[in-house]
């Protein structure tokens, strides 16, 4: 794990070159890309499936389930029975089930606390105008497969679109090779009421939300992570429907002083690297605090059962940073704008004042990252590879439009008529101005 210090004459360079590090190309998932061929571009992949569903619906999404995820499915199977959900739940330990129901009380919490409420009308003269917000009315959840399931994902996407009140939330997982999405994430969609899931190939099944198929209505959100593939499908078909975001690599900064506790923060920091790919930060003051994180670091790699990814991970995606001082953390980590930002100091909560840019802030020792991405409320779908600086996490905002309102009495309009007509015929738009001098001529 490199060690920046922003004394160095080259410490700029060296956290840019970090920060390019962090965006989406570095999740490429070569092994799906060669069931393809070599020589094409992950785009170029994503676009031939995404067409081919477009224009042969099912037939398509049957023949790259297949390919890809070595199953068979005819159109009629492509639906998870409300049965098999509910089976799965049966399954599942009852401490298991009860942290899902805990989760999602938690979730439905803090979510409908945060929603925007219209705001009163602005009224000027005979003048009223507002906003008003509409929910959607259907929305995808995509929801990754592969050796390890994540229901997390379920209800960290799927709870606040609940509470928002989309009237119909469909869930989307690749099936495993025995044709069935994994245990957990069905039991989350069950425990979650959750009336609608699809086993479909990963591409194809966002195309299939996208555009609509002869058995798979569309939707008018796909939200959800996923592998590289996942998100370039999202982002082609953005324009179609809307989408959360255009996500890279999961990703941890921790500004820590010499209050930290080294065990904590080595742990906090592996527990992102051991994502596939992930990505930690360490940003401290004190050198010794550094010494004793690297230390610990090395002892905690060896007991891990992926190690050797979570190797691979401190040194192509990690680094320590040794700044000045709080000030200067607090800068390089705007400059950052990292998912998941810990701070860990004598005085964590006089440093938010300071965060201009991070997906979630997790304040104090007893706040590991852990914290939002299973249990505390706010979603765990969060801007990553920089766009916090741009972007927000997840919320049941999200799952809302706003419409404004626009109301004129005549007196009004008659007021407002000169200004209207003005500007209209600057951009020589004749027809616009006459809209508004035809209601003048009304007695």
């Amino acid at each position: 794990m490199r060690t920046i210090r922003m004394t160095d004459v080259d410490a700029d360079r060296q956290l840019a070159d970090l920060r390019a590090a962090l965006g989406l190309e570095q999740g490429l998932v070569a092994d799906w890309q060669k069931a393809i061929a070599n020589t094409r571009s992950p785009l170029e992949t994503v676009r031939e499936v995404l067409h081919a569903v477009r224009t042969r619906g099912d037939a398509a999404v049957t023949e790259y389930t297949e390919r890809f995820d070595k199953v068979q499915l005819s159109p009629a199977q492509f639906r998870v029975a409300q049965a098999d959900m509910d089976a799965a739940a049966r399954t599942m330990p009852a401490n298991v089930i009860e942290a899902m129901k805990r989760a999602i009380e938690n979730i439905r919490r803090y979510q409908g606390k945060t929603m925007a409420c219209d705001p009163a009308d602005v009224v000027v003269g005979g003048r009223r105008l507002s906003m008003a917000y509409r929910t959607l009315r259907r929305v995808g959840v995509y929801v990754p497969g592969g050796a390890t399931a994540y229901p997390s994902s379920v209800l960290m996407a799927a709870v606040p679109a609940q509470v928002a009140g989309v009237e119909e939330v469909v869930v989307l997982s690749p099936p495993t090779q025995d044709g069935q999405i994994r245990t957990p994430i069905l039991a989350a969609c069950a425990v979650a009421g959750i009336r609608e899931v699809y086993r479909l190939q990963g591409v194809a099944g966002i195309a299939a939300l996208a555009y609509g198929t002869e058995t798979i209505r569309p939707v008018d959100k796909i939200v959800g992570p996923g592998n590289q593939f996942i998100q370039l499908a999202k982002k082609e078909v953005q324009g179609t429907v809307d989408i959360d975001s255009f996500a890279g690599p999961s990703e941890v900064l921790v500004i820590a002083d010499e209050s930290a506790d080294a065990r904590c923060i080595a742990l906090d920091l592996l527990s992102q690297a051991e994502h596939n790919p992930g990505c930690c930060i360490l940003v401290t003051d004190d050198e010794g605090l550094r010494r004793r994180i690297e230390a610990e670091i090395d002892v905690q790699v060896r007991q891990l059962a992926q190690g050797d990814v979570v190797a691979r991970a401190l040194d192509r995606f990690s680094a320590m940073i040794l700044v000045r001082d709080m000030d200067e953390a607090c800068r390089v980590s705007n400059y950052l704008a990292p998912e998941h930002l810990q701070i860990v100091t004598a005085s964590p909560r006089s440093l938010l004042p300071k965060i201009t840019a991070a997906g979630a802030v997790f304040l104090g020792s007893s706040t590991p990252v852990a914290v939002g991405d299973y249990i505390a409320g706010p979603s765990h779908t969060l801007p990553t590879g920089g766009t916090a600086r741009f972007a927000s996490g997840l919320s049941a905002n999200d799952f809302r439009k706003r419409m404004s309102v626009i109301e004129y009495t005549a007196e009004a309009l008659a007021e407002d008529a000169p200004h209207i007509v003005a500007l209209a015929e600057l951009e020589r738009l004749e027809a616009h101005a006459r809209s508004v001098t035809a209601r003048l001529k009304k007695p």
